[in-house]
């Protein structure tokens, strides 16, 4: 027992002799970043080395490919005049919906042995509420069918919306003849009343500003009816525009027939030769048969 205390004894001093390996670590202590647009973004990105007190920072933007923020001492592209840096940690200025997207800060320390280290940090830019774009149409027939479509494509996080009629919230229930998809603006009647023409207006909401709306629209119901008069007026003109389209095809092939007949007697008629020509006079059998005097 005594022997082995003695030789653990130079190893545990060995162990503790030896350097440990360390590297470059890069952390953020707020890897996810929520801020309104035309706002300022921190990306916070915070790193140590193990020998290297001046190690290289860079910061790229992840997309369909990789993008340069902050490179060998400057900002490039859109980032340049509007990026400042302090340590390794980012702001970028008075920011857009454009921003938004995953950044990765790397630093880089030449004289460690292990010496790259990587942070991520994400961007999303909130962005109030826009006027949604409304489709009412301004006429429909009782009884068809109907969608009311309205949209926001600007607004982060995505808007949800509300119909009004006649400036009333328009609450879908199981007896209501609409259903309305919050999610997607539409209002949908399976079969539209009289009682439905209206002033139909959208709004578009979400976390980030205060709900916008779209101008009032009027949509006017048509009862369509049928009447005796006009079923009598559509059955007399449909007999004469039948008995017109008889009276063409009878005169169309009375002239084809007469055309045919003229041609076969035509036909009929016998071949007659010309007459031949009088026969030409030989002055050799010429005679004289009367003298002249002078």
């Amino acid at each position: 027992m005594d022997a082995m205390k003695i030789l653990a004894i130079p190893l545990l001093i060995t162990l503790l002799q030896t350097p440990t390996t360390r590297s470059v670590t890069v952390t953020s202590s707020k890897p996810k970043v929520d801020v309104h647009e035309h706002t300022d973004a921190v990306l916070a990105c915070e790193f140590k080395t193990e020998k290297d007190q001046n190690p290289r920072i860079e910061w790229k933007k992840k997309g369909k490919g990789v993008t340069f923020v902050y490179f060998d001492g400057s900002f490039s592209g859109s980032y340049a005049g509007r990026a400042s840096m302090e340590g390794a940690t980012l702001t970028i200025h008075s920011i857009t919906q454009k921003d938004s997207g995953e950044y990765r800060c790397e630093v880089t320390a030449s004289q460690d042995q292990v010496n790259l280290g990587e942070t991520t940090v994400a961007l999303n830019v909130l962005v109030p509420p826009h006027v949604p774009s409304c489709e009412v149409p301004s006429t429909v027939f009782a009884g068809s069918d109907l969608e009311l479509v309205c949209k926001d494509a600007l607004s982060v996080p995505p808007a949800t919306y509300r119909w009004y009629k006649d400036n009333k919230v328009l609450a879908a229930s199981t007896d209501s003849a609409y259903s309305a998809d919050i999610k997607k603006g539409t209002l949908k009647f399976n079969s539209v009343s009289i009682s439905d023409a209206g002033m139909y207006r959208c709004e578009s909401s979400n976390s980030v500003g205060s709900p916008k709306s779209c101008v009032a629209q009027h949509l006017a119901v048509v009862e369509y009816k049928l009447s005796v008069t006009t079923l009598a007026a559509g059955g007399v003109g449909l007999l004469l525009l039948l008995f017109m389209s008889c009276l063409c095809v009878c005169l169309c092939r009375r002239q084809r027939g007469c055309c045919r007949r003229e041609k076969q007697e035509k036909c009929l008629k016998p071949y007659s030769l010309p007459p031949p020509p009088p026969p030409a006079r030989n002055p050799k059998n010429y005679k004289h048969t009367q003298s002249f005097m002078i």
